[in-house]
């Protein structure tokens, strides 16, 4: 997975669980004018697709991937993840459906986010199922609780992170003053998008980031490209999902690959956030 990251290929997480199939209708239409070799596109299976359809079990995998798949006007993804761990639904029989998935040839590697560790060692330990390639964990210079058993398991077992939220919802980028209420148009501001940044809001959280900003000054670069430099420079990480809505936060944020930071940057970057890091 990291060889198509460093090669240039578009990755695109469609992410089912967006609108319930919206967000893979909307991108079957789009992508249906491209070469499909030129793009890595992945989905997910978990989250509640209507009332009664929801989970990891054998049956829903089944029919999740045939779903995703018709909406994307594709035969295959090229990577299937399992959006969070299923504890109601037996280990076994949702690494069997995802083989089976993976056999047929409709998803080519799959992949699990935010699963518990030691689900992870026990899939891991299982005989003739689909072997996992990624994971996708939140991992931020905020949130670095990856770093004590995942990555290490991971970095054993030849799997990648696909980090989410390595921006920490936006505060990491220095929008949000602590004196001063968040933008109106800000994911702080929103019933609906703020769901995840809860302690990251509060005062002395924010008034730790603040002591980035001259630390990116003296990089030379801002502070998203600093959190996503940081992240990046993590081996073990294959790539990085960010949001945008500008063209501009586009191509700065891309500006952040192949960065890497001195030791001294990142020897401050620790002591600015020493008080709120959660490990």
């Amino acid at each position: 997975m990291k060889a198509a990251f460093e090669e240039g290929i578009n990755f695109i997480d469609t992410a089912n669980v967006y609108g319930r199939g919206a967000a893979e209708s909307l991108l079957g239409d789009v992508l249906s004018d491209y070469d499909r070799s030129s793009y890595v596109l992945a989905t997910k299976v978990y989250f509640p697709m209507s009332d009664t359809d929801r989970g990891l079990s054998a049956a829903q995998i089944h029919k999740q991937i045939d779903a995703s798949l018709e909406r994307l006007k594709t035969d295959y993804v090229d990577l299937y993840q399992c959006h969070r761990y299923d504890e109601e639904t037996p280990l076994g029989e949702t690494m069997q459906a995802l083989t089976e998935v993976a056999q047929a040839g409709k998803a080519r590697h799959i992949g699990f986010s935010e699963w518990p560790v030691e689900r992870v060692r026990e899939s891991l330990a299982m005989e003739n199922v689909a072997r996992w390639v990624s994971s996708q964990p939140q991992y931020s210079m905020l949130w670095r609780r990856p770093e004590a058993e995942l990555i290490p398991l991971c970095e054993r077992e030849g799997i990648s992170q696909i980090v989410w939220s390595p921006l920490g919802q936006g505060v990491l980028t220095g929008k949000y003053s602590p004196e001063e209420p968040p933008p109106p148009d800000s994911r702080a501001a929103s019933d609906s998008m703020s769901g995840f940044i809860g302690r990251l809001m509060e005062s002395d959280v924010l008034e730790a980031v603040e002591h980035l900003r001259p630390v990116a000054e003296g990089a030379g670069m801002s502070m998203a490209q600093l959190a996503l430099a940081w992240v990046l420079r993590q081996p073990n990480v294959a790539s990085t999902i960010m949001g945008a809505s500008r063209p501009e936060q586009v191509r700065e944020n891309a500006a952040a690959a192949g960065v890497t930071l001195s030791a001294d940057t990142l020897a401050a970057i620790d002591d600015a956030l020493a008080d709120v890091i959660v490990r």
